[in-house]
């Protein structure tokens, strides 16, 4: 009888402190310790104007859709992420008897570095390999000419892309 007792007690207490730790939603995904991030301007390399500016505003509204984290303004925030496109090219992938472009591919290459308050290193489950928290991120897209695409929609489609693979590095470890 005694030992029925607890046995009982056990699994009750098991059910009771075994989901303790469990969250519902994706705060569980991120930092605790942080609540805000400032996003300042991405840096561009590339001779192409307002790219910094489109990869900046596609990363903020990224961060506000998926993320537990509100954007806040400079010294308020208690992290800021920063990003430089570091190269863009366009690659003419094949050609038609006249020259004319008919599969052309664009790629972009950045840095994003992601720093609390206090400038200490915030680092995500895939830059653990990087020197001082400093991630790289490649995209290449591919578009046609012939079929109405233009530079334009494939610069937009690797912007959404990188931002996406940005924020999803802003996941706590595991």
């Amino acid at each position: 009888m005694q030992r029925r007792c607890l046995i009982l007690v056990m699994v009750l207490l098991s059910f009771v402190t075994g989901c303790a730790c469990y969250q519902i939603g994706n705060q569980g995904l991120y930092r605790r310790d942080i609540y805000s991030v400032y996003v300042p301007v991405f840096e561009s390399e590339s001779l192409r104007r307002h790219l910094g500016e489109r990869l900046t505003e596609a990363v903020a509204k990224e961060i506000e859709l998926k993320t537990p984290y509100k954007l806040s303004q400079g010294i308020n925030a208690d992290s800021v992420l920063y990003g430089r496109i570091i190269e863009e090219n366009k690659f003419a992938i094949t050609e038609n008897i006249n020259d004319e472009l008919r599969d052309v591919e664009v790629e972009f290459f950045i840095e994003v570095t992601w720093r609390d308050r206090n400038g200490q290193i915030i680092l995500g489950p895939q830059a653990m390999m990087m020197p001082e928290g400093l991630q790289e991120f490649g995209q290449a897209v591919h578009f046609v000419p012939e079929g109405g695409q233009s530079l334009a929609t494939a610069q937009l489609d690797a912007i959404e892309r990188l931002a996406e693979q940005i924020v999803a590095q802003m996941e706590a470890p595991w």
